[in-house]
Order: structure tokens, then sequence, then C-alpha cells
């Protein structure tokens, strides 16, 4: 018997997609134990260091928990144990509880000659002495070791031996992050970090595979393999077991309209996606270049209609909508971008660009939403004042009430 094939619009897959990454209905999930919740749904959190605002991992849960407080990263990581950090899609807070999945990972050799293995050749004297110094004064930040004042340094990634050292034993999992300070890392031995109940023992890999893909698919809601592939990157190409769980019915292919790539979704949520409606929320979220919904850039421009790239990393001659633009998203859709900066000594949040892309947008909906939003970073960042640029065009700044 031949199977149905399925088909959906993208508008309908577009907001299965933002519910799946709670983005778009009225926030639910409050306090310590939201932020938990958040961590948890989505697989991982991303950090990043750029501050010209508030650290990225901040942002995607305040976008995500009205009423979110640093604190509460804190004491899930420092104090309570829910979350550790290890590489994801790239440097992570993950769910403690899916610690198991990650231990083939820190347990993989070096390639020959790699950079990993270079480094490991080069510090290996210092791995023990470092190592050996935690394990008689207790947890440890980079800043605790000298360095050698001497010693010739290089244009990139130019650690001192002892932080080389701190990398390579957090890589391997014989160090874990106890805590930031400051946003410095705190390494201890990692028995010493992980609570006592946690499974430690190694998934079978087909286990372990299966794993990252339900990981994927219940954070995307649905997905083209190569977005399987890449959400959570240490995973490495599931294709094959993706074959093997559409043979076994664990997810379906389905298509989007409009689009010319397969997509997959777990059964369990086909009738999901099958409701009318999923919602739409009447707030306006500014979205972290690195937030889960948007940090894998070619799924963005099928699923949205938005080319995005972070300027950060381009000369600023060649920017052309600032520094650190965040995607605006209203109503299901990604309209248009702002360019924030926190002057933090005067306690003024600076927008130095608004950039809306959507003509059609009701305007009179959208300008109170869009006030809100800004006044909620601003209050986030403690700062007193909002300073709009010149850039932004008047007939837009002169509606927006703060």
């Amino acid at each position: 018997m031949l199977k149905k094939a399925i088909s959906i619009s993208l508008s309908k897959a577009r907001s299965f997609v933002l519910k799946k990454q709670l983005l778009n209905t009225a926030p639910k999930l409050r306090g310590k134990q939201g932020v938990m919740g958040i961590i948890d749904t989505l697989g991982y959190i991303q950090i990043d260091t750029i501050n010209v605002i508030e650290r990225s991992h901040h942002l995607v849960l305040l976008t995500r928990c009205p009423d979110y407080k640093q604190q509460f990263l804190y004491d899930l990581q420092a104090k309570d144990k829910k979350i550790f950090e290890y590489w994801a899609h790239a440097a992570s807070f993950i769910p403690m509880k899916d610690f198991r999945y990650y231990i083939r990972k820190k347990k993989e050799k070096p390639k020959k000659d790699s950079w990993y293995d270079t480094w490991i050749k080069k510090y290996r004297n210092s791995l023990k002495k470092t190592k050996s110094r935690i394990e008689k004064e207790g947890p440890l930040a980079a800043s605790d070791f000298k360095d050698n004042i001497n010693r010739k340094r290089g244009p990139w990634w130019d650690w001192k031996p002892a932080k080389a050292a701190l990398e390579i034993l957090f890589w391997n999992g014989e160090l874990m992050i106890r805590e930031r300070r400051k946003f410095q890392r705190v390494y201890d031995l990692t028995e010493r970090v992980l609570p006592k109940d946690i499974d430690t023992t190694l998934p079978h890999i087909d286990d372990e595979k299966v794993f990252f893909i339900k990981r994927a698919l219940k954070a995307m809601g649905v997905a083209t393999i190569q977005d399987i592939n890449k959400y959570i990157g240490i995973s490495g190409r599931l294709n094959k077991w993706v074959d093997q769980m559409l043979k076994s019915g664990q997810i379906l292919e389905l298509t989007i309209k409009g689009l010319d790539k397969s997509y997959y979704i777990l059964t369990e949520d086909l009738e999901e996606i099958g409701r009318s409606k999923t919602g739409i929320s009447p707030r306006v979220r500014f979205l972290s270049p690195f937030d889960n919904s948007i940090i894998l850039r070619d799924r963005t421009s099928a699923l949205f209609n938005f080319d995005y790239s972070l300027e950060a990393y381009v000369p600023k001659s060649k920017r052309k909508y600032g520094y650190f633009c965040l995607p605006i998203l209203w109503q299901n859709q990604l309209i248009g971008r702002i360019d924030p900066k926190a002057d933090r000594q005067n306690k003024i949040l600076i927008i130095n660009n608004l950039h809306l892309e959507d003509k059609k947008i009701n305007y009179n909906g959208f300008i109170p939403a869009l006030s809100r939003a800004i006044k909620d970073l601003t209050d986030f960042h403690n700062c007193e004042k909002i300073n709009l640029s010149k850039n932004i065009p008047s007939k837009i700044s002169h509606k927006i009430t703060i």
C-alpha cells in the first residue's frame, strides 16, 4: 500500500517551526524553571562572547522568558547542576540529562596532525600540571595560572600554555565548567561537577544518533537532512539513521509548497502540525544572531525568505545594516533588522539602525509592539534612556513611543 504524500503550506510550516522554537505564542515559561524548560526544549543554547549588548545566550532566553534574569542561568549551572557546557552547534549550555550522549565526542581521538592533535603534543607537559593543581586546589580559572612573559606570541588563538591545557582537558572530558565568573570559565574535575545520579554509561552508537535526530526535530519541527546534520553539529552525519527511522515509521517525509527540498518530521508531531491554528504572538521579538531559530542561515532563507548574516565580522565600510543587527520577528515573519548598542556607562540604549523590509506591515499594530520591545530591551540592560539614531526613517522614529 502506497503512503499518501504529505504536503503543507509554507505559512503552516513557518508557524509550526516558530511554535517548536517557543516564539509564536504568549510566553508561558517564566522564572528559573522556565529557563530550564527553554534549554530542554531547544536542546542547547549557544554561548557567544560579543557583548555590544548582553551576550547572545541571555538574549535567546529573554526572547522566550520575559522575566529572565541572568542569575537563573548561573544557578542552573553552578548550584542546581541542571545544565553543563560543551560543544553542540558551538560552545553551548546543554541539559545535564543529555550528558551521556556527548561522551563519545569527548573520548574521540584527534585526527593526526590536526590543530587539536598538534596542541596536545605541544602542551602535553602542561596537561598533568594543570590538572594536578585543580585536583589539589579546587576549581580554577585561566586567570589563576601565570603566563610565560618571554614566549613568542602568535596571531590567532594565542592562549598561554595553561589556558590551552585547560581547554584540552575540557574537550576530552577530564574537566568541566563548574561556573562562570563575569563570563570567565571556572574549571573543575568532571567527577566533582557531575551530579551523583547522572547516567554516564556510553550509549550504543545507534541510540546516540537517533537521540540527536530526535533532539533536532523536536526543536525544529520540520527540517531537511542538512538541517538535522547541522543543528547539533557534533552529532556528525546522520543520513543513515534518518533513513532507518523513516523506514521504521518514527519519522515522516513531507514537502512544503514552494520549496524544492524534502523535509522530515517526527511522526508523533504530524497531528500537531495538521491543526489549523498554531498561534500568532502579538509581541515583537528581537532575535540574537545565534538564536537557535535562525542559526542555520540557508534554512532561514528558505522558510522565511530572509537572508541574514552577522556583520560584526565584516569591515565597517562594507556593513549594510550594522555591527550586531538583530532580526525582527513579528506575526510569524521576519520583517526587518534592528542594530542596538548598550552604552552602559551612561545608561543609554542606542538604536543605531532600524530597517524594515515588509512593505505590507500594519503599522497601527506593529509600532506599539515595537515600542514595547525596545522598552523591554532597555530595561533588561538597566538603561534609563533610549537614543534613536538619525539613520532611522522619521516616519518610523516619530511613531515610536517609549
